[in-house]
């Protein structure tokens, strides 16, 4: 605690904590209790990518040279400050990197996610007994997975061994508050194993990507998959991986902002077209979306790597308990009736 205080002298320090029965991730207050024993309700995705956030002021005037025409001045709000997110579960980080090549790519970069991602550090903490929602496995990570983090956290008999992964977080370990851990490395190694192997074996979804191709047109195959889906949100709200926005004006007047605020690709809003059509009408449609781009269009962009962190919380908060794992093995183990596809 006194490490996160130290930590807090210079830099927004993020933590989960109890909000009535969600565990969220919140400023950092010493007074208030951090809850680390389980994964938190919601990943730290706002800390980087918020829930809504400014991107520019505008201000509009008519030119004094010509009345008829109106000036536009437009400002960015850019993100300022450093942050450290602590308590975070692998995955939820790992979730970033998914972001990254999407907003940092080489020919698109997203200004306003690349100033946060930079000044954010993610001090994640290793799982010691996998929930029986998660897969991360199954999408080639684990429960020590230390992609996207800055700092591992290993809980241990007698606290916790820290282990930095990048330069940011090498900078946070130089407290004089935190001891040498070398001596405890075999048992961080051990957790690391014990955890592991808590896990079933993982399926084999190389064949995921072409296999959802496959039944992309059998709407009977989309329609008994979202036959109990209320379309809710809930799965994408709470995905550490999904990165869909929508943009918003507000005025008042001569003066507005710009907004970006987080959208949701199963609400039925998500595609509607000025027109009134809707490329995906039904949420049926909207699922076969969702899973297609998680497992089979992304990683046909990027290398094959599946835009999901398997952290369950998809399954878990779903209040009808579908099941993404079960979506996707149906997809690949489907076979065609002969004559139909």
């Amino acid at each position: 605690m006194s490490w996160l205080e130290e930590l807090a002298r210079e830099n927004k320090v993020f933590a989960p904590r109890y909000e009535g029965d969600a565990v969220i991730f919140a400023p950092f207050d010493p007074k208030q209790e951090i809850s680390i024993k389980h994964a938190a309700t919601m990943p730290p995705k706002k800390t980087v990518f918020p829930q809504s956030e400014k991107l520019v002021d505008f201000t509009y005037s008519k030119d004094p040279e010509n009345l008829s025409r109106i000036l536009i001045e437009a400002k960015e709000i850019l993100p300022k400050g450093t942050t450290v997110v602590f308590g975070s579960r692998p995955c939820d980080v790992r979730g970033f990197t998914m972001f990254d090549r999407v907003y940092l790519a080489e020919k698109t970069t997203d200004v306003y996610y690349k100033a946060r991602r930079e000044n954010t550090s993610f001090i994640t903490l290793a799982c010691e007994k996998p929930e029986t929602t998660c897969f991360c496995h199954w999408v080639d990570s684990s429960p020590s997975d230390a992609s996207g983090s800055d700092v591992l956290a290993t809980p241990i008999e007698d606290g916790y061994v820290l282990e930095p992964f990048s330069e940011k977080g090498q900078k946070l370990l130089t407290s004089s508050l935190l001891e040498n851990g070398e001596r405890w490395i075999l048992e961080v190694k051990d957790v690391h194993e014990n955890a592991a192997g808590f896990l079933a074996n993982a399926p084999d979804l190389s064949q995921a990507p072409q296999k959802l191709l496959d039944v992309f047109d059998n709407m009977e195959f989309w329609e008994n998959a979202a036959a109990k889906c209320l379309s809710c949100g809930a799965c994408t709200y709470l995905c550490p991986s999904c990165y869909c926005f929508n943009i918003t004006d507000e005025t008042t007047g001569m003066k507005g902002t710009r907004f970006r605020s987080w959208d949701n690709c199963m609400s039925a809003q998500f595609t509607m077209e000025a027109s009134g059509h809707n490329p995906r009408p039904t949420k049926a449609h909207r699922l076969k979306n969702r899973v297609g781009h998680k497992f089979s269009y992304y990683p046909a962009i990027h290398d094959g790597v599946i835009s999901c962190c398997g952290c369950g919380r998809c399954i878990k908060s779903c209040p009808v308990g579908i099941d993404i794992r079960e979506i996707v093995q149906e997809a690949i183990n489907h076979e065609p009736a002969i004559g139909k596809e």
